[in-house]
Parts: C-alpha cells; sequence; structure tokens
C-alpha cells in the first residue's frame, strides 16, 4: 500500500491596519507564489486587523466568505504592530509560519527562497534589506538604527532584517512562552540559538494607500528595541556619573586653590556657576530619561493585560482530514477571544479549540 506524501502547513501571518486597498492584491499574490509548491504545502492565510477604521475588515471578511483557509481576528484597539505580529504568531497552526507586510513592499516571491532554506534545515529565514524606495532622511535614520542596536546589544542581532522571515514550528512553540508588553520580535527571534540564514532583497516602494507606520512609530520601535537588548545605555549613565564626579571634585579642588591664590582679587563667577548649572540639569534629565525608559518597562511588566484583545474573528477553517498532523491552537492566556457565542451572532464561525 503506498503512502500519501505528507502535505505540511503554512500559516502566513498579515498585520493589517487600514489596508483595504492591499488586502486584495496581497492574497493574490501569495497565492499564485505559493500555488508553485501546492504539491507540497497547503496553507493559511492569519489576518490581525489592528482595529482598522476603513473598510478593511469587511475586505477580509468578503475574502473569508470564499476562501476557508482565511482567518481573521479584529482587535478592540490598536495594539501595536509588534503585538499583532505576536498574536498571528500565537494563533498559527502551521509547520511553520511566514509574517509579511500587507502592502507588498516585500515581495512574496521570497517566500519559496525562504521555504528552500528551512527545508535544507534552517529554523528561521529572515529577509535583509539590501535597498528600499524611501526618502533619503528616513533611509539614513534606520541604516543608524540597525547599527546602532547591533553595537548596543547584548546580543548578535542581525543589520537591516525587518520582520519579514519564516520561523520553524519549535520557534512558534517558544514565541508562546515569551511574557512581554513590549515585544521586539526579530531580536527575540534573533537570540534563539537555531540555526538563522538571511536573504538579500530590494524592498520596493508603497503603491497603494498610505503607512500607518509614522516616524513616531519608528522611534518607539528603536527604544523597544534598543531597551530590550541592551543595558549598555545604564553602564554609561553610571559611566558619565562617574566621570562628572570625578571632574567635579577636580574641579572644586582647583577652585579651591585659585581662590585662596588671588583671594580679593576673585572674580564672582557668575557665568561659570550658570554654564556648570544649566549642563547639571541637562545631564541630569537625560540620565534620568535613560533610567526612567528601564523603569517603564519594569512597570509595564508586573502590570498584568493581555497581549490583545479581539473583538470579531472569523474563522472557517475546515476539519483536519483524517491521520493528518495539523495542529489544533490551545487557548492562549494573554490573546482574549469573544465568547462562540457572540463570534456566530457577527455571522462567523468560532474555532472549535
Amino acid at each position: 500500500m503506498l503512502m500519501r506524501p505528507v502535505v505540511k502547513l503554512l500559516s502566513i501571518i498579515v498585520p493589517v491596519h487600514n489596508e483595504e486597498a492591499n488586502v486584495e492584491p496581497l492574497y493574490d499574490a501569495v497565492n499564485r507564489t505559493l500555488e508553485q509548491i501546492a504539491d507540497r504545502y497547503r496553507w493559511e492565510f492569519i489576518f490581525t486587523d489592528n482595529c482598522s477604521t476603513d473598510r478593511t475588515f469587511e475586505c477580509l471578511d468578503q475574502l473569508a466568505a470564499r476562501d476557508s483557509r482565511v482567518r481573521i481576528y479584529r482587535f478592540t484597539r490598536n495594539f501595536g504592530f509588534q503585538r499583532s505580529i505576536l498574536t498571528g504568531y500565537r494563533l498559527a497552526r502551521g509547520d511553520a509560519a511566514v509574517q509579511i507586510d500587507c502592502d507588498l513592499q516585500d515581495p512574496p516571491d521570497l517566500i519559496l527562497d525562504f521555504v528552500r532554506h528551512w527545508e535544507s534545515g534552517c529554523k528561521v529565514v529572515y529577509g535583509v534589506r539590501r535597498s528600499r524606495r524611501e526618502p533619503f532622511l528616513l533611509h539614513a535614520m534606520r541604516r543608524l538604527f540597525y547599527r546602532a542596536i547591533a553595537w548596543l546589544s547584548n546580543d548578535n542581532l542581525p543589520i537591516d532584517a525587518g520582520d519579514f522571515r519564516l520561523v520553524d514550528r519549535c520557534v512558534l512553540d517558544i514565541l508562546l512562552l515569551y511574557r512581554d508588553e513590549n515585544p521586539y520580535l526579530r531580536g527575540y527571534i534573533a537570540t534563539l540559538g537555531y540555526e538563522q540564514v538571511g536573504v538579500a532583497y530590494d524592498r520596493t516602494e508603497r503603491k497603494r494607500g498610505e503607512t500607518s507606520f509614522r516616524l513616531g512609530s519608528l522611534l518607539n520601535l528603536a527604544i523597544d528595541g534598543i531597551v530590550s537588548h541592551s543595558t549598555l545605555p545604564l553602564r554609561l549613565a553610571s559611566l558619565i556619573g562617574v566621570v562628572l564626579s570625578v571632574l567635579a571634585v577636580l574641579a572644586i579642588a582647583v577652585y579651591s586653590v585659585l581662590w585662596l591664590t588671588y583671594e580679593r582679587s576673585w572674580p564672582a563667577g557668575f557665568a561659570t556657576l550658570a554654564i556648570l548649572m544649566l549642563v547639571s540639569i541637562a545631564l541630569n534629565a537625560i540620565l534620568l530619561g535613560i533610567i526612567g525608559e528601564y523603569v517603564a518597562r519594569i512597570y509595564t511588566q508586573a502590570r498584568p493585560q493581555p497581549l490583545t484583545i479581539v473583538e470579531r474573528f472569523v474563522d472557517r477553517a475546515e476539519p483536519a482530514p483524517c491521520g493528518s498532523d495539523k495542529r489544533a491552537v490551545q487557548p492562549v492566556a494573554d490573546i482574549v477571544l469573544p465568547a462562540a457565542d457572540t463570534a456566530r451572532r457577527e455571522g462567523t464561525k468560532a474555532s472549535s479549540d
């Protein structure tokens, strides 16, 4: 009796926010790409909707109505890009998961290269942005950030690598154990130690819609990355404090000697005192700011709250065929899903997991 070949499942994770113009093109492009390996793989789509204010959810619902492989999770508010990706990873049922942005700046064809490296034994395959079409200043800031965090980090983080990547099931299972209110996923995954490889590609410009990832979001991501993977800023703060203390003692000694030497001809020194006070205030503000970033992380970690709260979800996935090893997703404690009867009232089929 001939054994049927095992067909593995790929989970395509797509975080979305106000992407109504890109949902259908992304869905079509990924399907065209994966049709080339349809003899060896099945796939599912997991869209995590960060409370879009346009017709994104309606467009996704229409996709799910005609394709049961499309699963949708709409949040009660915008929980942020990194939490959206992490939620998708935690809900993935596949033997591997691929995260790709909805704007098609990352080429879906590269997924085939990711899969080839994965089949050869790599547990993580990530895209390395060789070039990208964006304003010069923003591009320069990104390059500076990646190199700064690589220098500051206690871990070995890849340079110019975003979140476009494939991760194996073993990595997905480990991500279930992470409990971080400010996740920096590309850093977490890089520190796991499995065999990982980067694939270079050229990132194109956005053709439809407008990005929701503004400069403020980029700065927040940069701070999360540095604080999550480096204690060097704290050490620098301590070192600056020690250096300034030594300089202060030396200055006191010099001023004392000069005061004793010149006696009454010693100038009032108003300008000197003013400069020293202003410099001291500025340095104290900088150092307290660095310490405050770490204290804020301690505070948010100590305050229990869900990773994301799902307002509505669509899951019309067909039951697993007999004898398959399709994995059912166990409930994740920090992802709040609506009650099953509520999901049905919204016209969706609740997951039976």
